[in-house]
């Protein structure tokens, strides 16, 4: 059974960093990707950052690029993303999801399975 778990979601100020884990287990595909996607309150969810088991291809959404790096350590079953920079209009709920296959991709119908979201505040 597929499972992934986010973690690090919190309260900081605008400006300030965090660094949130996703922990998946259950998946022995030799290619996937682990993206991270948010949603604000009625808001639609959108793609935030993406990478790749095999080669490490990112994508990114345009409005965090330069502020937010993913990273992955395949042998622990671990996908980051340390968000820095925070600014109020970060503010969501931050889930990660993982599909099968090598392409990299920020659409959410595209991906298989997903964790149940950690929350994000940024505000003074």
């Amino acid at each position: 059974q597929v499972q992934l778990v986010e973690s690090g979601g919190g309260l900081v100020q605008p400006g300030g960093s965090l660094r949130l884990s996703c922990t998946f287990s259950g998946f022995t595909e030799t290619y996937w990707v682990i993206a991270w996607f948010r949603q604000a309150p009625g808001k639609e969810r959108e793609g935030v950052s993406c990478i790749s088991s095999h080669d490490g291809s990112e994508w990114h959404e345009e409005s965090v690029k330069g502020r937010f790096t993913i990273s992955r350590e395949n042998a622990k079953n671990m996908v980051y993303l340390q968000m820095d920079s925070l600014q109020p209009e970060d503010t969501a709920t931050y889930y990660c999801a993982c599909r099968r296959g090598p392409g990299v991709t920020l659409v959410p119908a595209l991906y298989d399975y997903w964790g149940q979201g950690t929350q994000v505040i940024v505000s003074s």
